[in-house]
């Protein structure tokens, strides 16, 4: 997710969307930087409040859990050995990345040459045999080309398809935690509002809908009068 948001954000702010998508160095910059720093961003919340931030982390907090530890507030005072060692495999893993790829840089841009014949067969191989491996279910392959052909469509078309994923994935979590919010609230909203980091967190959510549909229309109108001032 916030390689999606990342890139999506960084195309919204570039002075020249329509590279996006043709090799454009800022699309591929944002997203990166944005999953290392959501790697190490996850395991904060998993470690401080026992709270798994994705998928992989919820593996980790189960095989914590496996064997006798229980990550939250506690975790640094209980088993300081366990919450050092994972920061210290950090730095390590982020040293041998740098070591591993510079000397690989060439190898990569190697397969970057590979006719997109080729490639794109072998990308979709691996796909199913992922999704598959899942759930052994093969109505999963049959969702998962579904959703391919939906999102080919959305590109022929000029629809941006990462939305649509964000919705898939954030929805369902964004909607649960709602309810469970509301009934905290006994069905009142304002429990949004109440807190000065919900205030801010919704402040800013609704400035992220709101400025880029209200923007274009200001600067037009900017254009409009100093084109008259000069007339």
């Amino acid at each position: 997710m916030p390689t999606f948001l990342a890139y999506a954000l960084e195309k919204r702010i570039a002075r020249h969307p329509e590279r996006f998508g043709r090799g454009a160095i800022e699309g591929v910059a944002a997203p990166e930087s944005a999953n290392n720093a959501a790697t190490g961003g996850s395991m904060i919340p998993l470690l401080t409040l026992g709270i798994p931030a994705n998928v992989v982390m919820a593996v980790l907090l189960g095989a914590f859990l496996v064997h006798g530890i229980q990550p939250g507030p506690l975790l640094v005072k209980e088993h300081p050995e366990i919450f050092w060692g994972v920061i210290a495999s950090m730095y390590i893993g982020n040293v041998m990345l740098l070591v591993l790829n510079l000397p690989l840089i060439g190898l990569w841009v190697q397969v970057l040459k590979v006719p997109y014949g080729v490639l794109f067969p072998l990308i979709l191989v691996f796909c199913m045999i992922g999704v598959y491996t899942v759930s052994a279910n093969v109505w999963d392959i049959v969702i998962m080309l579904i959703f391919g052909a939906l999102g080919y469509l959305m590109k022929k078309f000029d629809y941006e398809p990462m939305p649509l994923v964000l919705a898939y994935v954030l929805g369902r979590m964004a909607e649960e935690t709602i309810r469970q919010t509301l009934l905290v609230s006994r069905g009142s909203a304002a429990i949004f509002l109440e807190r000065p980091l919900a205030a801010i967190f919704v402040s800013t959510a609704v400035a992220v809908v709101v400025v880029p549909l209200v923007l274009p229309r200001f600067r037009s109108a900017i254009v409009k009068l100093a084109s008259l001032r000069e007339a």
